[in-house]
């Protein structure tokens, strides 16, 4: 059997999700769909499918898909999520699962009443070793975590050229930090219950983007562990580093970190330095390998297996309430609660 996939939204990463989709035995794309028609009219030729529609709800009533893959802007996640879960569908959504915890939890409640499954493409779970911290904390040899700290800063290309045409309604936190709050609470495996942010408007906004340079913020889990998040992306873009990432947790027994910068590719040429990475989503021959790939295999295995995403609603909804209360934070100047009912 061959599960039907549809695509929301085909700009990069719609693309690329579709690229790996695509090669799959057991699943096939069979609609688009997408406001924008040079992104529409692009991937239906890559992905020579036919169905193409700018509205996504005419998608789902014409369409009969397994599953979607939306991967529209941060802010645009929530309505075509539920759609496609009300309409028997089930969903591979980019992160963050939403721009808000009130939305989040209405997924929430969503997916609890239709049973549909729901993944959300934090792909970092999938890198070896983010998985491997995971396996120690399990098997007692960092001990309790305590203390988290992680960074993840881009060049400013990112913000006005790559995400140029929504960059103002994200920030890095959204953006960035989200891998690394997922990551840091699956680790400590606890509810927060309180964020306390700063941010700062400068580079960015005077050259016409209102949005966040950076933003550092203190998430207190349930038990007293905290973490401490940077995200930036105003680097110059001499930086050879998308991004410069860092990740540290520091346990009851032991101590472990993260650089990614060691992973790296380091590519001295001519025109410039660049640091090249492969692990998130490469295409080796015919094949693409990585964490995205991994991460969209593991979903399809959900759907053909009936068993629970690695990263369900109920992570997806975590990792929200943070990134929501960091911006209530940012808002207020004041510690911002976090209530979870889960």
């Amino acid at each position: 059997m061959k599960f039907k996939f549809g695509i929301i939204g085909t700009g990069i990463m719609g693309k690329a999700g579709g690229r790996i989709i695509q090669l799959m035995d057991n699943a096939e794309i069979v609609a688009l769909a997408d406001l924008s028609d040079k992104n529409l009219s692009e991937a239906a030729k890559e992905f020579k499918v036919e169905n193409t529609y700018k509205d996504y709800k005419e998608m789902f009533k014409k369409e009969k898909l397994d599953a979607v893959y939306i991967a529209t802007p941060d802010v645009y996640h929530t309505d075509p999520i539920i759609t496609a879960l009300e309409s028997g569908v089930h969903v591979l959504v980019e992160k963050p699962l939403t721009t808000s915890q009130e939305d989040a939890e209405k997924v929430y409640e969503v997916v609890k009443k239709t049973g549909m499954k729901l993944q959300i493409n934090f792909n970092h779970r999938w890198l070896s070793p983010y998985h491997k911290i995971k396996e120690m904390i399990n098997d007692g040899k960092l001990g309790e975590p305590v203390i988290g700290y992680a960074r993840k800063n881009n060049p400013i290309y990112v913000p006005t050229e790559m995400l140029a045409s929504w960059a103002k309604k994200s920030s890095p936190a959204w953006f960035m930090s989200s891998h690394d709050i997922d990551l840091m609470t699956w680790w400590f495996d606890k509810n927060p219950v309180e964020v306390y942010a700063r941010g700062i408007k400068k580079v960015l906004k005077e050259r016409g983007w209102d949005t966040y340079d950076g933003i550092q913020a203190l998430v207190t889990y349930e038990g007293g562990g905290f973490a401490t998040f940077e995200a930036a992306w105003i680097y110059p873009n001499t930086s050879p580093y998308m991004p410069d990432s860092y990740m540290e947790v520091i346990g009851t027994h032991g101590t472990t970190q993260i650089d990614r910068q060691a992973e790296a590719i380091d590519a001295i040429l001519e025109e410039k330095f660049v640091c090249p990475r492969t692990f998130l989503n490469y295409k080796v021959f015919e094949q693409w390998q990585g964490a995205m790939p991994a991460c969209v295999k593991s979903f399809i295995y959900s759907i053909e297996h009936d068993t629970t995403p690695h990263v369900d609603v109920k992570e997806g909804l975590r990792s929200t309430s943070i990134l929501d209360a960091i911006h209530r934070s940012l808002a207020s100047g004041k510690p911002e609660k976090i209530v979870l009912n889960i």
